[in-house]
C-alpha cells in the first residue's frame, strides 16, 4: 500500500468530494429556489448580500465543497503527474545533494492507482543512465532513488578495486552475452567535497559532505575522488573514497556479478562508497517503482539531519 499520505489525501478527496456533488445538486437548487421566491415577494428590490442572508450555506458544507477542487489538482498531479521529493542522504552525490528538492515524473514508468501503486497504463519502463525513485524492496514504505545502472537480463559487474562497472546486457540465460555496452571512465580527480565520517545508520553513510575549494581541508576530513562514469550514451560524475574497498562478502549473494532478474532492476547510488544499493540488498522490482526524477525546483545548503543553513539557487533545474 502506498504511503499514509497518500491515503489520507485519497479519503480527503473523496469525502470532501461527496459534500461537493450534495451542495452542488440537491442543497444549491433549493437555496436558489427560496431565493428566487423571496426575491419575487420583495417585488425584485433585495441585492446580493441580502440575498445570501436568505438560506445561507451551513460553514462545514461551504468549506468542505470549496476545498474539494484543490484537493482534487493536488490529488490528480501528485499522483499521476509529478510528486516532489527531498534529498536526505549523501548516496547519490555529486548529481544530486543533501537538501536539493526534486521532482520525479509519476508517469514515466506506468500509471499507477495511488492507493496499492498497481499499474493501470503502461507507459515505459526505466532506461540505463535513469535516476528511478522507488520503494525500498526490503521496507517498501521507504522511498530510495539511486541510477538505474542494470535492465532485465543484463548482467552486471562492479569491480570493488576499480570502482568501474562492467554491463553486458541480454544475459538472461547465464550463458555467454552479446556484445558489452560501452562503458568508459575519465581519470580520477579531486573532488569539492570533503567526507567526515560517523557511525552508519542502516547502510547509508550519516557521514558529513563539506563542498570547499582543493587548497582546502576540514579536520577528520577525507577528499573524495571524483569522475565521469558514462554509461552507453548517459554521462553523470560519480564520487569515491580514496581509502575504501567494499568487502565482496557483504553484497548480495556475496558475489560482484548479477545477473538481473526478468522485471527486475540492478540500481547504484552516483557516490559508490557511500550509498547502500542493489549490491548490498539485490533488485528491484518493477512494481515497486515510483517514476523518474527530472529536475531540482529548491536546493537547500544542509548537512543530513539538520536544519538548512542557505539556499542553493544556483542548482534549480534539470537533473543529469
Amino acid at each position: 500500500m502506498a504511503n499514509m499520505f497518500a491515503l489520507i489525501l485519497v479519503i480527503a478527496t473523496l469525502v470532501t468530494g461527496i459534500l461537493w456533488c450534495i451542495d452542488k445538486f440537491i442543497f444549491a437548487p433549493k437555496r436558489r429556489e427560496k431565493r428566487a421566491a423571496a426575491q419575487a415577494a420583495a417585488g425584485n428590490t433585495l441585492d446580493a448580500q441580502t440575498l445570501k442572508k436568505v438560506e445561507p450555506k451551513p460553514g462545514w458544507l461551504e468549506t468542505g465543497a470549496s476545498v474539494f477542487p484543490v484537493l482534487a489538482i493536488v490529488l490528480v498531479v501528485r499522483s499521476f503527474i509529478y510528486e516532489p521529493f527531498q534529498i536526505p542522504s549523501g548516496s547519490m552525490m555529486p548529481t544530486l545533494l543533501i537538501g536539493d528538492f526534486i521532482l520525479v515524473e509519476k508517469f514515466a514508468y506506468g500509471i499507477k492507482d495511488p492507493i496499492y501503486q498497481k499499474t493501470l497504463i503502461e507507459t515505459g519502463h526505466p532506461k540505463r543512465g535513469d535516476i528511478a525513485v522507488f520503494k525500498y524492496p526490503k521496507e517498501p514504505t521507504l522511498d530510495y532513488i539511486k541510477r538505474v545502472v542494470g535492465l532485465p537480463g543484463d548482467r552486471v559487474t562492479y569491480d570493488p578495486i576499480s570502482k568501474e562497472v562492467t554491463v553486458e546486457p541480454n544475459c538472461s540465460s547465464g550463458q555467454a552475452c552479446g556484445k558489452a555496452l560501452p562503458v568508459t571512465y575519465s581519470n580520477v580527480e579531486p573532488s569539492d567535497f570533503v567526507q567526515t565520517f560517523s557511525a552508519r545508520n542502516g547502510g547509508e553513510a550519516s557521514s558529513g559532505f563539506f563542498q570547499l575549494p582543493l587548497d582546502q581541508t576540514k579536520s577528520g576530513g577525507i577528499r573524495l575522488d571524483e569522475r565521469k562514469e558514462t554509461l552507453g550514451e548517459v554521462s553523470h560524475n560519480i564520487l569515491m573514497v580514496p581509502i575504501a574497498q567494499d568487502q565482496v562478502g557483504m553484497y548480495y549473494n556475496r558475489t560482484s556479478t548479477w545477473i538481473v532478474p526478468p522485471g527486475h532492476y540492478f540500481m547504484m547510488g552516483d557516490n559508490r562508497d557511500n550509498s547502500a544499493d542493489s549490491r548490498y540488498w539485490g533488485f528491484v522490482p518493477e512494481a515497486n517503482l515510483v517514476g523518474k526524477a527530472t529536475a531540482i525546483w529548491m536546493s537547500f545548503e544542509k548537512q543530513e539531519g539538520e536544519w538548512p543553513t542557505g539556499v542553493r539557487l544556483s542548482r534549480i533545474g534539470g537533473i543529469h
